[in-house]
């Protein structure tokens, strides 16, 4: 009995390392999300998942320390467990990735903030701004669950918050849940300005905060129709919009 090649050792000590890592920091993330205030994950990882990887690694480690002191040949079994099963866990890995949003975070917020921008845009008058939540919340139903998590409990769908009388966007989350998108009108109701409550693009854990790039708060604005969007030319003659 000689026991196995170095370069079985080593292949699975590469395994070992990998699967640690891998499924190791996982494990960690899902239990710090779960501690978080907030978190913001597109697809948070799976504490039972990564713990039954972690609990399966731990048997193929002891089999392989087993054939090791027993000298067992290359030809042991034992031997395979670590590369298979890091190959059959990032193959499930897969097969689950696929059914998760292709955007991380940060993007699904900013493609959701824009789309509900770009809904009230079509919403607005020559006059004014939408100014009711009745309004609106059709368009916050469209936008798809929110990318954060409190205490590891995904949110849902975005919530919405209407107030009038505004001089500005506002900057403070007043006790809104990740997920809320904070609509502020104008006092003449010529402008809405539009933040949402989440956290910053750069954290992944932490209080809630405005969604911010780079320090800076995401801000949509709302304006009327320019006349030529209504098909009247700006000295009121009627203009033809194609079809």
């Amino acid at each position: 009995m000689t026991g196995p090649t170095r370069r079985t050792l080593v292949t699975n000590l590469l395994c070992l390392g990998a699967l640690g890592w891998l499924y190791g920091g996982d494990l960690a993330n899902a239990l710090r999300i779960r501690a978080a205030e907030v978190s913001s994950f597109a697809s948070p990882p799976s504490a039972p998942r990564a713990g039954v990887v972690l609990g399966l690694t731990v048997v193929a480690l002891v089999v392989f320390a087993m054939g090791l002191l027993r000298k067992q040949p290359e030809g042991f079994k034992g031997y395979r467990l670590l590369p298979i099963l890091l190959v059959g866990a990032l193959f499930v890995d897969l097969v689950v990735a696929e059914g998760t949003a292709p955007l991380d975070a940060p993007e699904r917020a900013t493609v959701a903030l824009q789309h509900f921008q770009e809904g009230a845009q079509r919403l607005a008058t020559l006059e004014a701004v939408p100014s009711e939540a009745r309004v609106l919340q059709p368009l916050v139903d469209t936008l798809g669950p929110a990318p954060y998590q409190v205490h590891g409990v995904p949110v849902g769908g975005y919530a919405l918050q209407v107030r009038t009388g505004c001089e500005g966007p506002l900057r403070e989350t007043s006790g809104a849940r990740p997920g809320t998108l904070l609509y502020c009108v104008s006092r003449d109701s010529r402008q809405a300005w539009v933040t949402l409550v989440g956290l910053p693009a750069e954290v992944r854990l932490g209080a809630p905060a405005l969604f911010s790039l780079r320090g800076e708060p995401r801000i949509a604005v709302i304006r009327p129709r320019v006349p030529e969007e209504e098909g009247v030319a700006p000295d009121g003659e009627a203009t033809s919009i194609p079809p």
